[in-house]
């Protein structure tokens, strides 16, 4: 069988594809939390006045987020200020990535600029999560997923959807938070392209060594 590859990673409006941004959300009720990804409010602390062209919001965010007030973003930080819609915490393993993603610098944190970067991905996955989100409850389930890999470009088996499911549910719902709904999407453009590199012929077969599906298998761990 042949796959349609993705080829994209962060969804973005202009990517062939990609669905157009939903512009109106079930609003939330009392029982709901605040959007996936909002940051929570950490200690007070005196507040220094943005960079020249910052968004003044971010910066704010960033300072309360940065608790020891080194200027940078460990994964702790980031993980213990970053929710879900439903006031779950961000899973740590997807922070570890996102901060992988957007740390230039190579110093396993992230200054404001990187943070401001990272901020828009959490954005960008905000909208794609509300728009394959159709019941609005704040949670990914199979049939959602299933249609968000499809449109992604993934022509993937339900009996696989159900295995994503069952390895990114936390909390044994049946269904996958924002944060894992992020993790899962990266890791399947991840393996699809390490895949890529074997498939040759794009016909969605491959036949490798054992050391080479130890090299694919490690070089993915971070995903």
């Amino acid at each position: 069988m042949a796959y349609n590859y993705n080829q994209g990673y962060i969804p973005q409006q202009q990517q062939q594809g990609y669905p157009p941004q939903q512009q109106g959300y079930p609003p939330q009720t009392p029982t709901q939390g605040p959007p996936p990804g909002y940051p929570m409010q950490q200690q007070q602390q005196p507040m220094r006045p943005p960079p020249p062209g910052a968004d003044p919001q971010l910066w704010y965010w960033f300072q309360a987020v940065d608790t020891d007030c080194s200027g940078f973003l460990t994964v702790d930080e980031l993980q213990r200020a970053l929710i879900n819609g439903d006031w779950t915490p961000f899973n740590i393993e997807t922070v570890r990535m996102m901060v992988s993603m957007f740390d230039t610098d190579n110093t396993g944190t992230i200054d404001f600029n990187e943070f401001t970067g990272l901020w828009k991905y959490i954005e960008d996955w905000q909208r794609c999560f509300r728009t394959f989100d159709t019941d609005g409850s704040g949670n990914i389930d199979a049939r959602e997923l299933k249609t968000a890999l499809q449109t992604f470009g993934y022509n993937l088996s339900e009996r696989f959807v159900a295995v994503l499911i069952q390895k990114f549910d936390r909390y044994g719902r049946g269904n996958i938070t924002f944060d894992n709904f992020v993790q899962a999407c990266a890791t399947i453009r991840a393996l699809t392209m390490a895949f890529q590199r074997f498939d040759t012929d794009r016909d969605g077969v491959i036949q490798i060594t054992y050391e080479q599906f130890l090299e694919l298998v490690i070089q993915q761990r971070a995903f």
